[in-house]
């Protein structure tokens, strides 16, 4: 289980057909609590809006079922995972909003703070250091397998930036939460936290691009974590970029990770004119994207 940050989540699983193939490489050298890859290895392209598409995940309202967790053990507030995109025929996605808790199950389940991790990941044994990767409740995935088969791509916008990981792993506490990343997500995302298996970003300003849910009100738009979470088995990272342990071919989940974004980007461009918020607010005038939100 990851211990949670102050910082919401939105995730949005995209479902986009990719090609790519890579180089491999041996990421063993990165299992290390203090010197994973580099967060320039999996962070989305410059010139992607990420500020735009945060405040579209952010107004996202269509509720699927089991779709509703709290952010953490002993906190009532909660997160909603939202399907607005998921119907797209290129870049479908879920998103939501959550703090940040830190995941260590996998290799790296012994992590310093945390007391009940595990040492499997869902599809392997992943490297908490050394993967970025972002958890979802089993609840939710045991609903939604045919669109969440595993190692889907994800986007994380935190602090006012987006990085590329995969659906790792999931949460099986009692009660499921929201919010959970690896070691080296976490700790990319909020540098300067110390962020550890009892030590999470609790402010709901981080958001997850990966069939994750988003409901995000007022400033906290420009704020709050989110997460993007691609679905469909096109949106799977391939065998060839991973084994079960680690990402082998940073490359590969860069390149998917931009071409499934501009692919939302752009269907979220054509729906803007139907009724959804999450879509509504992304054109601009004149079919451009809009630079700015103001609220």
């Amino acid at each position: 289980m990851a211990s949670k940050s102050a910082s919401s989540l939105m995730t949005l699983y995209l479902t986009l057909a990719s090609s790519c193939l890579g180089k491999t490489a041996d990421m063993s050298a990165f299992n290390n609590p203090s010197h994973g890859p580099p967060a320039s290895d999996f962070a989305a392209a410059d010139s992607l809006p990420t500020s735009v598409l945060r405040a579209a995940a952010a107004a996202a309202s269509v509720v699927p079922k089991d779709a509703t967790y709290p952010f953490s053990l002993g906190n009532s507030e909660t997160s909603t995972i939202h399907s607005d995109w998921v119907s797209f025929k290129e870049g479908a996605a879920l998103s939501w909003v959550a703090d940040m808790d830190v995941d260590c199950d996998g290799v790296n389940h012994k992590c310093e703070g945390n007391r009940d991790g595990q040492s499997q990941t869902n599809w392997g044994t992943l490297s908490a250091y050394a993967v970025p990767y972002i958890v979802i409740p089993d609840r939710f995935l045991a609903a939604n397998k045919d669109i969440l088969p595993g190692n889907n791509l994800a986007a994380v916008i935190c602090n006012g930036k987006m990085y590329y990981g995969i659906l790792g792993d999931s949460n099986g506490d009692d009660p499921q939460i929201t919010g959970e990343a690896s070691w080296l997500m976490a700790r990319t995302c909020f540098p300067k936290e110390d962020l550890q298996g009892n030590n999470a970003h609790s402010s709901k300003d981080v958001t997850c691009k990966c069939s994750c849910w988003l409901n995000v009100l007022g400033k906290e738009l420009l704020t709050n974590r989110k997460d993007i979470l691609f679905t469909g088995k096109d949106a799977v990272l391939p065998d060839n970029a991973m084994d079960k342990t680690y990402i082998t071919d940073f490359d590969t989940l860069r390149s998917m990770g931009d071409k499934l974004v501009r692919a939302l980007a752009s269907n979220m461009d054509k729906s803007a004119s139907s009724e959804s918020p999450a879509t509504s607010l992304w054109a601009g005038r004149g079919g451009t994207y809009c630079s700015k939100i103001e609220l």
